[in-house]
């Protein structure tokens, strides 16, 4: 029987791979080591029965009276707090979904790493913040990593057969998000709300603002770079507001090959589940007769400063994917607190990695994870101050 855990369990991610492991058999089918989430206490147990997961843990200390009284009973183990997420990483299992959002999933995801299975990666910031320590963890351990991200899902199975010395150009699809059709002079202006209202699918709060202002793109354009190791003016990002195209790679005698689909989570998701081999997955198929249109159009750098930004961190290299990332989550944090506006969370990022020039260890190569998430520390510091200033200014 395979042994699976879900990092992240009660987020998007998260609740589309429960329903594919139900789906395919279930605990018939599959062996849940362990299931982790955030808040959602009540959400986390109900699936940890379905599961009958060996252990369920909760990220936040104060919860776990909750989740032992949620689980009373059921035979499944609880626990609680950050120790308790890297102890569940070190049960083995064959294949892992890193599914928690931000900084937070880097450490489970290297742990989990070490059993020689499969890491599931839909936690961007895992290779933005540490490219080449986690693929050389893989590697020391002979495990492998299989992209979530559904762009990353579609240039992997774009990929499958072919040489990477004859790729010529990857090309990331991006809807543009809610604001892509607002006038320049309102972004500024935009509230949380207009942020998450996308046109094209509902997720996570975090990932649909960070769609809204392209860092989520962004930090895929590094992505990329990392996982699949091209240069980085070999990646393109172009805006297709119908969100059908997933990604494009671009050979060296000119062709293209396309992954094409509806937008729904479960068919990156339930690719890396069933890799090698495809299963019937319950996603909507494509109807050509009722597409109506495919468009697309280049992004602008003055809309989607993040762009440019992630053009700068791939040329820096060293430190500067986990400062990137580190400022982007402060920035964002602020923003939906309501203290910086909408177009000030780039110039939190920007003015962060201008200090990664003048603050000692912020330019440094990380060596290890705990490089990493010391400079993710410093570069926290440094852009909570950035922003508590503009915060000031703003408020006037």
């Amino acid at each position: 029987m395979r042994r699976v855990s879900v990092f992240g369990a009660t987020g998007s991610i998260g609740e589309s791979t429960f329903d594919l492991l139900m789906r395919q058999g279930g605990p018939e089918r599959y062996r849940t080591i362990a299931l982790t989430g955030g808040r959602n206490i009540a959400r986390l147990a109900e699936m940890a029965r379905a599961l009958q997961a060996e252990i369920a843990v909760t990220a936040h200390d104060e919860l776990l009276p909750d989740l032992r009284a949620a689980l009373a009973g059921s035979g499944v183990t609880v626990a609680a707090g950050a120790a308790a997420l890297l102890e569940v990483a070190d049960r083995p299992a064959d294949w892992v979904m890193s599914g928690i959002v931000g900084a937070a999933g880097l450490a489970p995801g290297f742990r989990a790493l070490r059993h020689g299975g499969t890491l599931a990666l839909a936690n961007k910031e895992s290779l933005v913040t540490a490219g080449p320590l986690l693929l050389a963890e893989a590697a020391r351990h002979k495990a492998r990593i299989l992209p979530v991200d559904s762009e990353h899902s579609a240039i992997f199975q774009a990929l499958a057969g072919e040489d990477i010395t004859a790729v010529e150009r990857i090309i990331l699809t991006a809807s543009g998000g809610a604001l892509r059709d607002w006038p320049l002079e309102r972004l500024q202006h935009a509230t949380v709300a207009e942020a998450l209202a996308h046109p094209n699918w509902s997720m996570g709060p975090r990932i649909t603002i960070d769609s809204a202002s392209m860092f989520n793109k962004a930090l895929e354009v590094i992505e990329t770079r990392e996982y699949f190791g091209v240069a980085p003016e070999q990646v393109e990002v172009i805006i297709h507001p119908e969100s059908i195209i997933h990604s494009m790679v671009g050979f060296r005698d000119g062709a293209i090959m396309a992954h094409l689909g509806v937008a729904d989570m479960r068919h990156a998701i339930g690719y890396a589940l069933n890799w090698p081999s495809r299963e019937a997955l319950p996603v909507a198929r494509l109807d050509f007769a009722g597409l109506t249109r495919l468009s697309f159009r280049a992004p602008d750098d003055i809309r989607y400063p993040a762009l440019r930004l992630a053009r700068e961190v791939m040329a820096l290299r060293g430190g500067a994917g986990a400062v990137f990332n580190a400022a982007k989550e402060i920035a964002l944090d602020h923003f939906i607190a309501g203290g910086i506006g909408f177009a000030d969370m780039a110039a939190v990022v920007e003015d962060t990695l201008a200090a990664q020039s003048r603050e000692s260890g912020l330019g440094n190569a990380p060596g290890s994870l705990e490089d990493v998430l010391a400079i993710d520390h410093l570069a926290r510091r440094i852009a909570t101050g950035i922003a508590e200033t503009l915060a000031r200014r703003r408020a006037g």
